[in-house]
């Protein structure tokens, strides 16, 4: 998919604006970049804790990338308004149905051909940072498309309220999860689920190297 010059320069520009009061005016790290690669098909699966989280993520992603799209579905009600449905449709992002959607989830593959796509498996933000189970959905998308799957971990956005000042936070991007065993098994619920529980896995992994105890062991 080739999206245009112009909309990919508004989205870098976008988010080095938002990243400088992420990084600048607060103290938002971001670790681990190098896991993520620079082409090819790429979904960013990460941990919910608030609503920053869609914001300071794409920001962690294309400052490192810059010039490409970050894509995310995000629940209908947000694009209701206008204005706002011209904004976030700028920005990469798309309406999704709460229930099954299936027109989103065909656009949802196809970008997942050759873009960056950010997802989170729990489907929910968990405010007091325990981790969720996974979405049986996310593990069907990642056995039909195969891409890197890119296991990240937000820390202390939780506790951020705007404007903050000086506030600590992090991403963490670990190394993309190895599929390839499950690839082998049957298309049905039970490998969609061994593969979204692995994803959660790897997620709770790189919280605990972070020092966070969310709830999994």
């Amino acid at each position: 998919m080739r999206t245009p010059l112009l909309q990919r320069m508004w989205v870098t520009f976008s988010i080095y604006v938002i990243g400088f009061y992420a990084s600048c005016l607060n103290r938002f790290i971001i670790k681990g970049s190098g896991n993520i690669p620079h082409s090819g098909p790429v979904l960013i699966a990460s941990n919910h804790i608030s609503a920053y989280d869609t914001i300071f993520l794409p920001w962690a992603v294309i400052k490192f990338n810059p010039l490409q799209m970050l894509w995310a579905p995000a629940k209908e009600e947000l694009f209701e308004n206008f204005f706002l449905r011209l904004l976030y449709s700028s920005w990469g992002a798309f309406p999704v149905r709460r229930k099954r959607d299936v027109r989103a989830g065909r656009f949802l593959n196809d970008l997942l051909i050759d873009q960056k796509v950010m997802l989170f498996p729990e489907g929910t933000r968990h405010k007091d940072g325990q981790l969720g189970p996974g979405n049986r959905g996310v593990g069907k998308i990642i056995f039909d498309t195969r891409p890197s799957v890119i296991p990240t971990a937000l820390t202390g956005l939780n506790t951020w309220k705007f404007p903050d000042f000086q506030r600590n936070a992090a991403v963490l991007f670990g190394a993309a999860i190895d599929f390839s065993d499950l690839f082998q098994r049957e298309d049905c619920k039970e490998t969609h689920l061994l593969i979204v529980d692995r994803v959660m896995q790897a997620i709770a992994l790189l919280l605990t190297e972070q020092g966070v105890d969310c709830g999994r062991k």
